[in-house]
Parts: structure tokens; sequence; C-alpha cells
């Protein structure tokens, strides 16, 4: 019989969020919440059905990703150690419309609803901040709307990978091809095409499984707006979690 991996240890002020709350607040939580592992292709929580729970991730991305009756998908929106999963729980919301699957490996903490409509009920500090997030998170979401619907894959591609790597804070990243062109609604093809002029200009380098950043600076300039958009609100709403 296979044994299941062992937790990686984590602090819960590895979340940013979790960091940010006032000490009384964050200290009545603590007994609260479940360290958990996020391993990739979990679903946290499907769409449609009951959440029970949220999850701070203290590491790794889980992405927030819309199915359409054809069996197709695209990501929504992404998050990780500044956020929380599972908004839809401090909105006073059963379930959502989404699914929320691990990305990139990491650890989280579980936090049941039933503790979070308490502290919503208590207007705590981690009603105020959660609120702020979720702001941030609609932002977030917005904006993926409109540069799938007028910027090219590779403009995509590219604030996909700012993006994540914002919240992994690694030059590599382990996804493949396949997966990314899931997440951006595209063609295999088209993914490929676009890492192909991206590995040309030096910006990134690729191979089977694992994508590794190599020149941000100049993959900035090469992104829309998008990516610049979603990075200010966040910065904006949740100074507590800014990286660079």
């Amino acid at each position: 019989m296979t044994q299941p991996m062992p937790l990686t240890l984590a602090s819960p002020a590895e979340n940013l969020l979790l960091a940010a709350l006032p000490d009384s607040d964050r200290q009545r939580l603590l007994p609260e919440l479940k360290q958990v592992q996020l391993t990739p292709g979990d679903v946290i929580y499907e769409s449609g059905l009951a959440q029970n729970f949220v999850i701070f991730p203290t590491s790794g991305v889980v992405s927030l990703v819309n199915l359409i009756e054809n069996g197709s998908s695209a990501e929504i929106a992404m998050t990780g150690n500044e956020g929380v999963v599972g908004v839809s729980v401090f909105l006073g919301v059963v379930s959502s419309v989404h699914r929320a699957i691990v990305q990139s490996e990491g650890v989280g903490y579980k936090l049941k609803a039933d503790v979070v409509k308490r502290e919503m009920k208590l207007g705590s500090g981690l009603q105020q901040i959660a609120l702020r997030f979720t702001q941030a998170l609609i932002t977030q979401m917005a904006q993926t709307a409109v540069c799938n619907r007028y910027h090219t894959v590779d403009q995509r591609l590219c604030r996909w990978l700012l993006l994540t790597q914002d919240r992994l804070k690694t030059n590599e990243l382990r996804i493949t091809q396949e997966n990314i062109a899931s997440l951006l609604g595209v063609r295999r093809e088209a993914v490929t095409e676009a890492a192909r002029k991206l590995q040309d200009a030096g910006l990134i380098g690729y191979s089977r499984g694992k994508i590794s950043i190599l020149d941000r600076p100049h993959l900035e300039t090469r992104v829309c707006e998008c990516y610049a958009v979603v990075k200010h609100e966040y910065d904006r709403l949740l100074p507590y979690a800014r990286r660079n």
C-alpha cells in the first residue's frame, strides 16, 4: 500500500494574508487551522458543490478554472500565498461556478466554513483583509477575460508566466505546455509557438514539464498591460503582498 507523502513543515505566517492579521485575530484562528498538502491536479472544490472550508496557501499555486459543456476549460485567476482559496465562503455563498485546482505543489492551511462565518459576524481583521483580497481577485478575473479576448497568445503566455512566478518566487516553473494551453484556453500548438519565440529571444528556456524564466525584465516588455493592471491592484489593496 502506497504511503502518503509527509507534509512539508510550514508556518501559517508564510501565508501573507494570515501574517497581516492583528495578533489577537491570528492567535484566535491558529487552533482552528489544519495544515494540508497541495498536490498538482488535486481539486480543492468543484463547480456547483458546497464549499465547507477555505484554504490559505503558504506555497504553491491554485488555479480557478471555468468549465464549459464540451469539456474545455480556461483559467480565470490564480492564487498563491498572498491570499485564500474559497472566497465564496466569505461572501456567504454556498458554492461557486468555477473549479479550484492545484497547479503547482505547495502547502496550505484549511479553515472550516463555520469558523469563517463566525469571523465575519465578529467583523474581525480576517473579514476586512479577506474582502480586500476578494476585490483584488475580481480585478484579476475581469482583466483575464479582457486579455483572453483582445491579446495575442504570446502576450497571454507572458502574463501567465509573470503572475505565476510572482507567487512561486522561483525561476523554474514545473508545468507542461499542454497544461498551459488548457489554462489559457488555446490549442497546444499555439503555446508551443509562443514559447519557441520567447526561447529564441533568450527570455525563457523550456524542456518537457519545466519552463525556466531567464530574463524577467525583457519578459515584462513583451507582456500586455493586463499584468501591470492586476499587479497594481494587488499592491494597492494588499500592500502586505508586494514582492517586487
